[in-house]
Parts: structure tokens; C-alpha cells; sequence
């Protein structure tokens, strides 16, 4: 059973950090780029940040270049984000994704992932 369970969202000041976690089980994690997607309300899910199957090829949305950080730990079957100078505007709720790939892209578009976390809520403010 494939699952990808985020946590390490909340409440948080503009300016602070947060470290956002997914765990994933049930798919050769190794296989699979992964992604950072976000959803505020009334707008659409967008891409954050994605890094290739072997953590060599990172991808930044121009609104979080220089303030997110992906990662991830293949050993542990775990993707992290970084967040730092967190903006009132950062509020979404946040999902990873997984997308099969043979090669090292890291594509954007969220119809292209195969598999899909709940989501943990993020909200900057004062």
C-alpha cells in the first residue's frame, strides 16, 4: 500500500522556518522524483520545489528560490523541505508527490505525479 504522510506544518511567524517531512512507504522510493505541491484557497495546487530521483537535480518555484531547500534521504524513504523567511503569502496547505522516472527531470506539473500525500496546513502570521 502506497502512502506519503507529511508533517511538520503549523502556525508560524513571517519570517521563521519550517521544516516540512514526508515519509514514504510501499513504492521503490529511489525510483520516484519527488515534490513539494501547495494549495491556498481559491487558487490552484502549484509546484514548490522538486528533486530528481537521486537528490542530484533540484527544482524552485521563482517565488521560493533562495528561501526553500528540498532534500531528501533515500535511506530513510524521506523528503524534506526547508522553509525559511517564511511570507504571509506561503500560506497553503502542502502536499508531496511522487513521479516515476527513469531519468533525473524534475517535472512541474502536477497531472504528472503518481502518488499524492493528505497534505499538512502551513499558515504564516502574525
Amino acid at each position: 500500500q502506497v502512502q506519503l504522510v507529511e508533517s511538520g506544518g503549523g502556525l508560524v511567524q513571517p519570517g521563521g522556518s519550517l521544516r516540512l517531512s514526508c515519509a514514504a512507504s510501499g513504492f521503490t522510493f529511489s525510483s520516484y522524483a519527488m515534490s513539494w505541491f501547495r494549495q491556498a484557497p481559491g487558487k490552484e495546487r502549484e509546484f514548490v520545489a522538486g528533486a530528481s530521483s537521486s537528490g542530484g537535480v533540484t527544482k524552485y518555484a521563482d517565488s521560493v528560490k533562495g528561501r526553500f531547500t528540498i532534500s531528501r534521504d533515500n535511506a530513510k524513504n524521506t523528503v524534506y523541505l526547508q522553509m525559511n523567511s517564511l511570507k504571509p503569502e506561503d500560506t497553503a496547505v502542502y502536499y508531496c508527490a511522487a513521479d516515476f522516472r527513469w531519468d533525473e527531470d524534475v517535472v512541474v506539473v502536477p497531472g504528472e505525479y503518481d502518488y499524492w500525500g493528505q497534505g499538512t496546513q502551513v499558515t504564516v502570521s502574525s
